[in-house]
């Protein structure tokens, strides 16, 4: 039984160095410009102030073109959009930037926040790296209903909005009881990485899902809708609850794939990036 008792503790001790180490789903910025440095690409990556937040962010391309601004799900990092910051046709068109969201990355790494508090931030940062220019904001996931409310917040910055496997309806959010248990006790710490700030975001986005509602309306500009019919993390649903609350867009299209599941932003690379040359 001692023995038992000591090795169970000794696998817990090991697991909960793991957990607070390991899977952070992040890159140094050092690493990150070597890669993309044997790619041809010169890569800036910086940490704004945003009234006492850290943003961290990376952008390729030119300071005085429109911008592509990505924005991740959960969990993640700047790095989900990579390949489009590296690929030299949206370079010639874009100043391209990715963010890590509030929590995730090096923007604060651990610290939750709900959608309003991270779209709250966002919008800073878009006033920050504002060039007078146009900006088509791209959401995959949980950056679907913030790209959605960084357009209501910021509607004279942006020229389209694009919607990768958004989660905007909250009546396809399962109720998921169990996360609560998670990261309002101790087991918190038995999580590894970047799903810790995961956990806690996405309880809190069924109720931020519904104070969104009014957001909808604000939007003017075109959005483009992308998804997989085969998607089970964020079901194909939510493109109709888009279509029915986005009534005052100028324009709403909608890119299904049929046997497409929720990671769209790397299987369909060659058409995403394809319509952003285009658009």
């Amino acid at each position: 039984m001692r023995k038992s008792f000591l090795i169970v503790n000794l696998f817990i001790g090991l697991w909960l160095l793991f957990a607070q180490s390991c899977m952070r789903m992040r890159k140094s910025d050092v690493v990150a410009q070597q890669e993309f440095s044997q790619s041809g690409v010169t890569l800036k990556t910086a940490t704004v102030d945003l009234e006492g937040f850290p943003l961290h962010y990376a952008q390729t391309g030119s300071d005085t073109a429109q911008t592509l601004l990505f924005v991740h799900g959960s969990p993640g990092s700047w790095s989900a959009f990579e390949n489009y910051l590296k690929n030299k046709a949206l370079q010639a068109r874009y100043r391209i930037i990715s963010v890590d969201r509030p929590g995730f990355g090096y923007s604060d790494f651990g610290d939750a926040k709900n959608l309003s508090e991270q779209a709250n931030m966002i919008a800073l940062f878009m006033d920050k790296i504002n060039n007078h220019r146009p900006i088509t904001i791209v959401g995959h996931s949980l950056g679907g209903p913030l790209v959605v409310k960084l357009t209501a917040l910021r509607p004279q910055y942006i020229k389209a909005t694009v919607v990768l496997a958004g989660a905007l309806d909250p009546a396809a959010e399962a109720p998921e009881k169990w996360r609560p248990w998670l990261f309002k006790t101790p087991l918190n710490w038995l999580i590894p990485g970047a799903l810790r700030p995961s956990n806690q975001e996405l309880w809190f986005l069924k109720q931020d899902l519904r104070e969104m509602t009014g957001d909808y309306a604000k939007i003017i500009t075109p959005v483009y809708l992308f998804h997989g019919k085969k998607d089970m993390l964020v079901p194909y649903s939510n493109v109709a609850y888009a279509q029915q609350k986005l009534t005052n867009a100028r324009l709403v299209r909608v890119t299904s794939f049929e046997n497409e599941n929720h990671f769209i932003v790397w299987t369909q690379e060659a058409t995403i990036t394809q319509f952003l040359l285009v658009l």
